[in-house]
């Protein structure tokens, strides 16, 4: 049975009535709750200066527009094969992208892996308004305003806090409705962006059901870009920074790791996301800004980090962790792991849009 939207009950009315309706509990076919935030439809130029008046991707889903996306508010845990949202605990961590991905689906249509568009399109709100988060970018406490401290996990955490204990500023309108810990506590994958060999391949829109097995672009949207460097790399077959930066192309020269285009940790690169640059004569598309795959313009995109890796497969994952410090941020991108990774850094978060 899937998530039945007019379901009431006492619990939700109380988190509806508390939040004015931005937040809700929805039950999956388990009957078990997650509390969600919605993000109303909104307009590009209502969040990018000059970008035209139409819908953000984010809320465009085969083809269709929606007057609103559900994110989960709180970074996600498993239970029984499922992710849930739920305040106060340890967040899932260990997890490759196959099997948060699939988390994520199991509850039933409409259900999916937060996608980049949605990651981006909140980015890009926090922005404009003024609320940036910050979150656990420091052992439990933000690095740029140590007074800030979430609550620690208990039992097999290295710094990380339980999930919304930290301040008001840590949610992506600074509000006690907001949507918490997308800066730093653990790195989140996200759905709809990745690297083939260096070139960019996102969804169409918000087309969460695409497919998504390893090396298979079916159905995706070829950016016809590409993430080169600025200098050349090396076929050195340990992780190391191989120099110069990352910066987007129409064709990769420089691939970071020379020895072949194998999905291993080997060279990387790495800038600020707003110091990205375009190679000189290269058009950027106006799609990669609005998918903070790009800066929108040439100001304050929080410091946060980009690291690439040009070779193999990549796939996202965005906002830092609890060790980062001022690299962490929403506009923070890493693209140099495949999707087999994983590690105590790194979690997800489920999203629900009615289909």
């Amino acid at each position: 049975m899937p998530f039945v939207f007019s379901i009431k009950d006492t619990y939700r009315q109380a988190v509806e009535a508390q939040s004015g309706g931005r937040n809700t509990v929805m039950y999956d076919d388990k009957g078990n709750p997650s509390i969600m935030v919605r993000i109303p439809k909104f307009y590009l130029d209502e969040v990018i200066t000059g970008a035209p008046h139409t819908v953000h991707p984010a809320f465009i889903v085969n083809g269709v527009e929606k007057s609103e996306i559900w994110v989960s508010k709180y970074q996600n845990i498993i239970h029984d094969g499922r992710a849930y949202s739920v305040p106060g605990v340890d967040p899932a961590t260990n997890i490759n992208f196959d099997t948060a991905r699939a988390a994520c689906f199991t509850k039933g249509k409409g259900w999916h892996l937060m996608t980049n568009a949605e990651w981006a399109a909140i980015a890009l709100w926090s922005r404009k308004n003024g609320t940036m988060p910050r979150g656990n970018t420091n052992n439990g406490a933000s690095s740029t305003a140590p007074h800030e401290r979430g609550v620690k996990a208990t039992t097999g955490s290295d710094w990380r806090t339980l999930t919304g204990s930290g301040p008001m500023s840590w949610n992506h309108d600074n509000s006690p409705w907001g949507i918490s810990d997308l800066c730093g506590n653990v790195w989140e994958w996200v759905d709809g962006l990745k690297l083939v060999n260096g070139k960019i391949y996102v969804h169409n829109n918000n087309d969460f059901n695409t497919g998504n097995a390893a090396n298979n672009v079916d159905g995706w949207v070829d950016t016809l870009k590409y993430f080169d460097n600025t200098s050349a790399g090396d076929a050195t077959q340990t992780s190391h920074d191989v120099g110069g930066d990352p910066v987007l192309s129409d064709d990769r020269t420089y691939p970071m790791y020379t020895g072949g285009d194998v999905n291993d940790q080997y060279g990387y690169s790495a800038r600020t996301f707003e110091s990205l640059t375009a190679e000189t004569g290269v058009n950027v598309p106006d799609l990669l800004k609005h998918l903070a795959i790009f800066p929108v313009d040439n100001g304050d995109h929080g410091g946060d980090i980009l690291y690439v890796r040009n070779y193999g497969e990549r796939l996202p994952i965005r906002g830092g962790c609890w060790g980062n410090g001022p690299d962490a941020g929403v506009f923070a991108l890493y693209l140099n792991y495949p999707r087999s990774n994983a590690g105590w850094y790194l979690g997800f978060r489920s999203a629900y849009v009615s289909i």
